[in-house]
C-alpha cells in the first residue's frame, strides 16, 4: 500500500518515537524508506552560513559540515538502520524545513510522511502550547499525501495497524479521510471503527439541550454514517463498527481510541469547508494530536488516493 514513506527529522531525541514508527511501517511495508534533514535556512540570501534547525547555531556550509550531519543521523539511527539500511536513503538538503519537506515529497510521489508534533524538547507550559510545532502545521496542510504525526512513545502499535479509529465530522475534508482509512484498513485487513461526537459545546443543539434533542442527534449521526460512508464499504469487508457519543469532541475521540485499543486515529486536517491550502489545522485535531496514545494521520487531500 506505501511504496514510499519520508520520515522527515531533525535527528534530535524528540524524533525518537517517530523514527521507531517509520522504519516499523517502512518494514511491514517493503517499503522505500526517505530519511530526511534539513540542514538548516541560509543566514542571507546565498550565504554560505546556515541556522542549524536542532541547534539554531550558525553552521558554515559545506561538503564537511553535510557529511558530518549525515553520519551524526547513521549514528543516531544506527540500530535501524542496521535491519533496515537497504531500503533507506538519507537525505539531506538547505532550506526552510516545511518547504523542502513538501517539496521533496510531490518530487518523490510519496505515498506518507512520518514526523513528530514539533522537532525541539519542550519542558512545562510550553510544550503544551506550542507542540504542533511550525514545520508540522504547514505540512499537514499543504501535503498532497497523509502525514503520520506522532507525539509520543506508542505504547498501544507494536504491531503497527491493528485497529483503526476513523473520526468525523461529516464534512468533505472528512471524506478524504475515510477513504484513506477504509483503504488502510482493507488492505491490511483489520477492524474500522467508525466515530462522531455530536459536540454539546457547539450551540447547535441550543443552550441547553434536552435528553431527547441529544439522543435525536445521535440517531440522525448514525443513519448519515450509513449513507455517507457505510454504503461506500464492499460486502467482503465485515470488520466494521460505528459508535456516536454526545460530549466534547476530542475528549470522546481520545477515550473511545482507548476503548478500542486503537493505534492509528485518522482524521481530516480541518473541519471548515474550504480549501486544504487555506484551512487552519483544526482545533480537534490539535488536541487529540497533543494527547492520543497512538500515532494520529492528518488527510487533507484526495489526491493521493486511488482505485
Amino acid at each position: 500500500m506505501f511504496d514510499k514513506i519520508m520520515f522527515a527529522t531533525s535527528g534530535s531525541p524528540v524524533c525518537d518515537s517517530p523514527a521507531k514508527i517509520a522504519f516499523d511501517l517502512a518494514e511491514r511495508e517493503d517499503a522505500e524508506l526517505m530519511l530526511f534533514h534539513v540542514l538548516g535556512v541560509p543566514s542571507r540570501g546565498f550565504s554560505v552560513e546556515v541556522t542549524d534547525v536542532r541547534t539554531g547555531d550558525r553552521e558554515t556550509l559545506g561538503e564537511d559540515y553535510e557529511s558530518w550531519v549525515k553520519e551524526e543521523l547513521q549514528n543516531t539511527y544506527d540500530n535501524q538502520l542496521k535491519l533496515y539500511g537497504d531500503k533507506t536513503r538519507i537525505m539531506t538538503t538547505v532550506g526552510v524545513p516545511a518547504t523542502e519537506i513538501l517539496r521533496l515529497a510531490r518530487k518523490e510521489s510519496t505515498d506518507m510522511i512520518v514526523m513528530g508534533a514539533n522537532t525541539r524538547p519542550e519542558d512545562g507550559g510550553g510544550r503544551f502550547r506550542n507542540i504542533m510545532g511550525n514545520t508540522m502545521l504547514t505540512v499537514s496542510k499543504r501535503a498532497r499525501c497523509p502525514v503520520l504525526i506522532v507525539n509520543r512513545p506508542c505504547n498501544t502499535c507494536w504491531n503497527l495497524f491493528s485497529s483503526i479509529v476513523y473520526c468525523t465530522d461529516f464534512t468533505k475534508a472528512a471524506d478524504h479521510a475515510f477513504t484513506f482509512a477504509y483503504k488502510v484498513a482493507k488492505d491490511i485487513g483489520c477492524p474500522l471503527h467508525i466515530f462522531h461526537a455530536v459536540n454539546l459545546q457547539s450551540g447547535e443543539l441550543g443552550g441547553k439541550p434536552t435528553q431527547a434533542m441529544i439522543e435525536a442527534e445521535i440517531e440522525y449521526a448514525k443513519k448519515k454514517i450509513g449513507e455517507k460512508y457505510l454504503s461506500q464499504i464492499s460486502d467482503d469487508f465485515k470488520m466494521v463498527e460505528v459508535d456516536v457519543r454526545e460530549g466534547v469532541p476530542h475528549v470522546e475521540i481520545l477515550k473511545y481510541a482507548r476503548e478500542k485499543e486503537g493505534d492509528l486515529v485518522v482524521m481530516a486536517h480541518h473541519s471548515k469547508h474550504v480549501k486544504g491550502e487555506d484551512a487552519e489545522i483544526g482545533t480537534t485535531l490539535e488536541e487529540v494530536v497533543l494527547r492520543s496514545a497512538c500515532p494520529v494521520a492528518s488527510v487533507n487531500h484526495p489526491d493521493w488516493i486511488t482505485d
